[in-house]
Parts: C-alpha cells; structure tokens; sequence
C-alpha cells in the first residue's frame, strides 16, 4: 500500500517522503535504545541494602552511614536500603520474628516493582542480611543481581551467638534459650529468624530435613537447578570475613565454610565442603571463573573503617 501511494508523488516528493518516514524510524529506535541505556549503562548502577540483626535500614550510625558515603562516592547512584516492615521499629523487630522466606518473597516483590531497578541492580547484605540477598538472587532473578557483596553473611549458618548487637542483649539470650528448646521445632522454626540459619553439626540430618530457610538455598534437601542457574548469573560474589569476629559462630560461615560434620572444633573451608566438591549451587565453576571474591577485614563483627570500604568494596559498585 505504501508503493501505490508513493507512486501517486512526484519521485523527489516521494524520496523525501521515504526519507523523512526513515529518519522519524531511526530516531524513534535509537530513541528507544538510549532511554534503555541510561538506567544501566549511562548512569551508575543502583545499588540495594539489607541491614542485619537487631538493626534497621535507615540508622545514622550504620545503613543510613552506608548509604550516605556510596551516594557522595557515586554521586546519582541510586541506594535502596531495605526496610521490612511499615516504620524503623518493625523493621528492627522483623529482623528476629519474621519468617525469613516470607522477607525474601516480600523484598523481591519490592525490587521487581521499583522502575529505577530494572535494568539491574548490585546489592550488598550486612551479617544475616548476606545470606539473605543470596536467597533473593536464587530465587528472583528479574530485576537482575549483578554483584552480590555479602559483609559478614553467615552462608553456612551458625551454632551460637557468642556476641549480640547493640541493645539487643535481652532479646538474644531470649534467642538463645528458643534455639536450647528446639531450633528445629516447628514453632520455633517458623517465627525465629536466627533459627532459619541454625546448622547443627552435630545433628546434620535434623538440620537439613527442618531447616526451613538455609537448607534449601544450600541445596541441602533437593537440587534446584534454578537456583544454582540464578546463582551462577552473577558477575562477582564478595564474601567479607572479619578476622576477629566474636558474634558469629563459626566466622567460618562468612567464606562458606563450617564445622567438619559430626563435631563443632574444627571448621573447613568452602573448598572442602560436599557443597563445593559436588558443586551443588555452582559456587566451584564461579570459582573457576573467577566470580568468588574472599575479603578479609581485621576487626570484630562488621568492624571496618571508611578507607577500607573505599579501597575494597567501592570498586565492585562502580
């Protein structure tokens, strides 16, 4: 039809006419091309916070610190800090009484409905808030995770809690005296965030039939290659080990390594562990690729001063 309407002009009124009709084309597709691009390659890629236990996404003196020296580093970065829950105080509560399964399908939702995300996004978990976005990459991967920094994260789990944070000393020996009565209980299991990550080396076959959060995103209970695809998408995964830790049991668990099955003495590292031989989340091809990245921070428990964050975390959100 657009041939028998051309050939009614006169021919220099229908290649100007053919001309002006590609041009309006090309510029509404490279138009169309540049709006995508500015989200995920002009600008800076955003970036998503997950506070750890007893804290909140916007405290001054942690993730509102945080955020506030990736922005003037990255100045138009984009920073979500995560807050579970409808103000602060829920949101510290949320951190010990929320079913963690439900926080993560909670949080996905929030990430795929945010406009500034998805292009993709790098994201970097505080302590349990590690682990945490691991779960969120394994199991939404729209938007996409790009780089996943886990500071502190317990990947393996825990089996104790030498240390509690802040102001949170009554609730932790509360804690404590609920993980002595059953961690695997099923009442515990459901309300108890820091039970959803208990690994019990001295009862490994209770702890991966009960656990009901890390057992599975550890493939502990059944292979789910979807998870361990989702993993493997990522460009970089960070782990950050405090060496002089004394909150979380085994500091192991921040490299993905634990204690030797069947006793709590000796830990191993990731290296040595069935999950990494049998390569059963894909973290030994990311190896080999190049893709696992091991910090070390001399400090306690997600001690660390601002020159080290800009020397060894700042480079993987740029």
């Amino acid at each position: 039809r657009l041939r028998a309407v051309c050939h009614d002009l006169p021919k220099m009124a229908s290649i100007g006419f053919l001309a002006g009709l590609l041009r309006r084309l090309l510029l509404l597709l490279l138009g169309g091309s540049c709006r995508l691009s500015l989200g995920s390659v002009a600008g800076p890629v955003p970036l998503v916070i997950w506070h750890g236990m007893g804290d909140s996404c916007c405290n001054p003196e942690s993730m509102g610190y945080i955020k506030k020296i990736v922005e003037e580093k990255i100045p138009g970065i984009y920073v979500l800090s995560l807050k579970i829950g409808d103000n602060l105080v829920e949101d510290v509560e949320n951190s010990f009484l929320m079913n963690v399964n439900d926080q993560v399908k909670l949080v996905c939702s929030v990430l795929a409905k945010d406009p500034k995300l998805q292009g993709g996004y790098h994201a970097m978990g505080f302590s349990q808030g590690g682990q945490f976005l691991r779960a969120v990459v394994q199991r939404c991967p729209s938007p996409p995770m790009l780089n996943l920094i886990s500071v502190g994260g317990q990947h393996q789990g825990v089996y104790g809690f030498p240390r509690c944070p802040g102001e949170s000393s009554r609730l932790c020996d509360w804690i404590r005296r609920m993980l002595d009565l059953g961690a695997y209980t099923p009442a515990v299991q459901e309300k108890l965030v820091q039970a959803q990550y208990w690994h019990d080396p001295l009862n490994e076959e209770e702890y991966r039939k009960k656990s009901l959060f890390l057992a599975d995103i550890n493939q502990e209970q059944c292979i789910n290659q979807t998870y361990k695809k989702n993993l493997m998408s990522l460009r970089k995964f960070v782990m950050v080990k405090f060496l002089n830790d004394t909150m979380v049991d085994p500091p192991a668990s921040e490299w993905f390594g634990y204690y030797r099955s069947g006793q709590a003495k000796e830990t191993i590292p990731l290296k040595e562990t069935s999950l990494y031989t049998e390569d059963r989340l894909g973290l030994k091809e990311m190896d080999q690729a190049g893709k696992l990245v091991y910090l070390a921070a001399e400090g306690d428990h997600l001690h660390f001063s601002k020159e080290w964050f800009f020397k060894n975390i700042l480079p993987f959100l740029q």
